[in-house]
C-alpha cells in the first residue's frame, strides 16, 4: 500500500511539476503570434496593403491571374497557388504596397491568401540599377536561367505574412502548406 502510494504520489508531482513548463511552452507561443515584432517591417506593411485580397475575386478584380496550378515543394511543404500580376512585373518597380504576385494555398474548396511574393526581371533590374534588388530592408534572391519556370534569370522574394513558416518569414517554401486540397482553380477566397 505504501508503495502504491508513492508511486503516485511521484506520478502526481512529476504531473504538477511539468505543467508550468507546458503553460509556459502555451503562452510563449501564443506570445510569439501575438508579438507585435512578427508583424514589423515588411510584413506588417505587406499585411496592410494586401489584406484586401483575402478574397481571391478582389485580386482578380485588380488584375492578378491565376497561373492555374499549385506548388509544391521538392522536399516537403508547398509556396500554393501564385496570383500573377504582370502589369506590376513588367513596371520594374519593387513596392511593398504592390506586391507582384499573392500567393494562396488551397483550403476547404476554396483559397487562403497566405503569402506574396515580389518579383523582377533580373536584366530588366540590372539595366537600370546599381545595387541589388531590396524591397523593404529584404534583398531579393537571384534566380539563374536555366531555371524550373523556363524563364530568364530574375529577383524573388515571398514573404509569409499570414501563415507562420518555420523555415523562415523570407523562405521559398512552407512546410505547413500544402497542394494536397487543390484540384484546378477553386472558387472564393477564404
Amino acid at each position: 500500500m505504501k508503495a502504491k502510494l508513492a508511486i503516485n504520489t511521484v506520478a502526481a508531482v512529476a504531473m504538477v511539476a511539468s505543467m508550468p513548463v507546458a503553460l509556459a511552452q502555451d503562452q510563449h507561443q501564443h506570445q510569439e503570434d501575438q508579438n507585435p515584432e512578427v508583424f514589423a517591417g515588411l510584413v506588417r506593411d505587406v499585411r496592410q496593403a494586401a489584406n484586401r485580397f483575402q478574397d481571391v475575386n478582389a485580386a482578380t478584380a485588380e488584375g492578378y491571374v491565376s497561373t492555374a496550378s499549385c506548388v509544391s515543394g521538392p522536399t516537403g511543404g508547398a509556396m500554393g497557388v501564385h496570383y500573377v500580376n504582370e502589369a506590376l512585373i513588367k513596371d520594374g518597380i519593387l513596392d511593398p504596397r504592390r506586391p507582384e504576385v499573392l500567393v494562396y494555398e488551397p483550403v476547404q474548396g476554396g483559397l487562403r491568401l497566405v503569402a506574396v511574393e515580389f518579383f523582377v526581371n533580373a536584366e530588366q533590374w540590372d539595366a537600370a540599377n546599381t545595387t541589388p534588388p531590396i524591397v523593404g530592408g529584404q534583398h531579393l534572391n537571384y534566380v539563374s536561367a536555366p531555371n524550373r519556370l523556363r524563364m530568364p534569370a530574375y529577383y524573388e522574394l515571398h514573404v509569409w505574412a499570414w501563415k507562420r513558416n518555420s523555415s523562415g518569414t523570407f523562405s521559398d517554401w512552407n512546410p505547413k502548406v500544402s497542394c494536397t486540397q487543390y484540384s484546378g482553380e477553386n472558387a472564393g477566397g477564404i
